[in-house]
């Protein structure tokens, strides 16, 4: 009997031969979850120091994913690419601040949302208009030959992604709590005038943010494109449903991004074994409409009480 490309000696009774399918669907889904959650964690950050979020974080993902394959067609081991991929993501969130969100901050309004639109927008036609519509392939050194635990198959390509995804956010949240500067999010994301009157430079800060959440851009375009391809459209599903795992856990909690991603990339799979492909986006969307109907503040968010 073959059973996701190996050949099984005994005979499975079809009961265990569901459990070990599901398990299978539990566990690729959820390793996709983790890119949900990473790209949600990029709007956490920005959203943290600065109430705003980059609706352009899909293009990042995919200009930075086009720029690493560049590198690597220039022959820059690995390992360059990789931080060449991230410092090009946080010049592009620079970029980003400085373009689309210092001006509508400044003026108090919320034209930050149209023109994080609009760059995006722009970084898509510039893809496209650079490297061409067509998807290409990601060379990686990280072998994808399927391993066998517990007989769940799981190649290094996908134990790549959480380990990548562990080390950017472990990185950045003990940047955050170990350091002055990382404190500084904190204190601005809790009042901002007292911040302010404590010395902390919102400007500089909110800058900081944007640069953090492009890196971690970079890094799920890095994680992301072996595993599928890098193209203009790469990120086009994945932004929906990262701000969908934002809004369900809250926009304020770095550890119910990862739940939540896990779990909706579990769904997701189950989903699409049980009703079919076309049913795939369907509980992410559903996630989203109960969140905002029922807790917007989100699953782990905190209910912020304004005095009048």
């Amino acid at each position: 009997m073959v059973y996701f490309g190996k050949v099984l000696n005994r005979p499975c009774r079809p009961d265990a031969m569901n459990t070990t399918i599901i398990a299978q669907m539990i566990v690729s889904g959820a390793l996709m979850g983790q890119i949900y959650a990473l790209i949600a964690y990029g709007f956490q950050l920005t959203y943290a120091t600065s109430k705003s979020i980059n609706f352009g974080q899909g293009e990042l993902v995919m200009v930075s994913a086009f720029f690493s394959l560049n590198l690597i067609h220039w022959g820059f081991p690995y390992p360059l690419v990789v931080v060449g991929g991230l410092l090009f993501g946080a010049l592009l969130g620079l970029m980003v601040e400085r373009a689309g969100v210092r001006l509508a901050l400044e003026q108090k309004g919320e034209g930050w949302i149209l023109l994080t639109i609009i760059l995006g927008l722009f970084a898509f036609s510039a893809a496209e208009n650079i490297w061409g519509r067509d998807d290409r392939p990601f060379p990686t050194p990280i072998p994808s030959t399927p391993l066998s635990l517990g007989g769940i198959s799981v190649t290094p390509l996908e134990l790549s992604v959480t380990l990548g995804v562990v080390v950017i956010m472990g990185w950045i949240e003990g940047f955050k709590r170990q350091t002055l500067l990382g404190k500084a999010f904190d204190a601005l994301s809790a009042d901002r005038d007292a911040a302010g009157l404590m010395g902390i430079s919102a400007t500089r800060t909110i800058m900081l943010s944007y640069a953090l959440s492009g890196m971690v851009a970079a890094m799920a375009g890095l994680l992301i494109s072996p595993i599928t391809t890098v193209g203009p459209t790469m990120a086009s599903a994945l932004i929906l449903k990262a701000f969908s795992v934002a809004v369900v856990a809250g926009l304020d909690s770095g550890f119910g991004v990862v739940i939540t991603g896990l779990a909706l990339g579990a769904i997701e799979s189950l989903t699409s074994f049980y009703l079919g492909s076309g049913w795939r986006e369907a509980p992410g969307l559903l996630l989203l409409i109960l969140a905002l109907a029922v807790r917007p503040t989100g699953l782990f968010g905190k209910t912020v009480i304004r005095k009048v």
